[in-house]
C-alpha cells in the first residue's frame, strides 16, 4: 500500500493494550494514560498504526460486540474524522474481529501482516502471532479459533455468558497470554527476528514492526534494514514514531519530564 504523509507530520505505532484485563476497572487506569497519549500526539500525527490486541477479548455477534470501551473507540473515530489515516492489525486477542471497526469508525482491520511503503520507505507491519519458526502453541489454538465452524458455534452462546468465557480464557490461557511473550528469547532465537531476516533474503524493507511479544526491541537485520517490536501498554508503555527515522519511546517517562 502506497501512502504520502505530509513531511511535517509524524506516523505513530502502538500495540497490545489489553484493555479490560486483567479486571474493566483495573484496565480503567492503562486507557486513561492511553487516552492522553492519543489526545498529545493527535496534532503531530500523519498516521496512526493499532498494531493488534488493543482488547484482551474482542468477538463480534451478528449485532453485539462486547461492552465497553467507549471513550477508546470513539477517540479512534475523532482521529480518523479528522481525516488521518488509522490502521487496525488484528492479534491473537482480537483476532475474531468482522466489520465493526470498518463501518462503524471507518478504520481498515488487516488480518494478516501488510507492506506499506510510506514517504519511499517500505514498511513490513503486522501483529506478529503465528510467524517465524516458534509460537507453536499459539498456532494449534489458532487454527481452532479461526475454524468456520469454531466461531459459528461459538456465537451460538447468548452474549453475556460468550464474552465472559472469553474474557476469563483470554486472562488464564497461557497458550494465549504466556509468560513466553515477555520473556527475551536472545536474537539468535527470537521467532520474529529469524522470520525478518528470512524476508530479506527475497526483498528488501526497511522497517520490520510487529507486536505480540510486549518487549521493546529495535535490533538491526543488516545496515539498512531494522526489527522493532513496539513493546506494550501493561508494563513498558512504548510507542513507535516515525519522522524520516524510527523511534522507539516510553510514554510514561515522557510524563516524568
Amino acid at each position: 500500500m502506497e501512502i504520502t504523509i505530509n513531511t511535517n507530520k509524524s506516523i505513530y505505532f502502538a500495540s497490545d493494550q489489553h484493555f479490560g484485563a486483567p479486571t474493566r476497572e483495573k484496565s480503567l487506569p492503562r486507557e486513561e494514560i492511553f487516552l492522553q497519549w492519543l489526545r498529545e500526539k493527535e496534532e503531530d500525527m500523519g498516521a496512526l498504526f493499532i498494531l493488534g490486541d488493543l482488547f484482551d477479548f474482542w468477538f463480534e455477534y451478528k449485532t453485539v460486540v462486547p461492552k465497553g470501551f467507549v471513550r477508546i473507540l470513539g477517540k479512534l473515530a475523532e482521529i480518523k474524522d479528522k481525516g488521518i489515516p488509522v490502521y487496525f492489525f488484528v492479534g491473537n486477542h482480537d483476532l475474531w474481529m468482522d466489520d465493526y471497526f470498518q463501518k462503524e469508525l471507518g478504520i481498515p482491520v488487516f488480518h494478516e501482516p501488510k507492506i506499506f511503503n510510506i514517504n519511499n520507505t517500505k514498511f513490513f507491519i503486522g501483529h506478529g502471532d503465528g510467524l517465524g519458526p516458534g509460537d507453536l502453541g499459539y498456532k494449534r489454538m489458532k487454527k481452532v479459533f479461526t475454524n468456520r465452524f469454531s466461531k459459528w458455534l461459538f456465537r451460538w452462546l447468548h452474549p453475556d455468558i460468550g464474552v465472559r468465557l472469553g474474557s476469563y480464557l483470554s486472562v488464564k490461557n497461557k497458550l494465549i497470554s504466556g509468560d513466553e511473550d515477555v520473556k527475551f528469547l536472545g536474537e539468535e532465537s527470537e521467532w520474529l527476528v529469524l522470520y525478518s531476516k528470512r524476508k530479506l533474503e527475497t526483498q528488501h524493507y526497511d522497517y520490520f514492526v510487529f507486536g505480540h511479544r510486549h518487549l521493546p526491541m529495535i535490533i538491526n537485520l543488516n545496515e539498512k534494514s531494522k526489527y522493532i517490536n513496539l513493546g506494550d501498554w501493561i508494563n513498558y508503555f512504548t510507542y513507535g514514531k516515525f519522522d524520516s527515522k524510527f523511534h522507539l519511546i516510553e510514554y510514561k517517562k515522557e510524563l516524568q519530564e
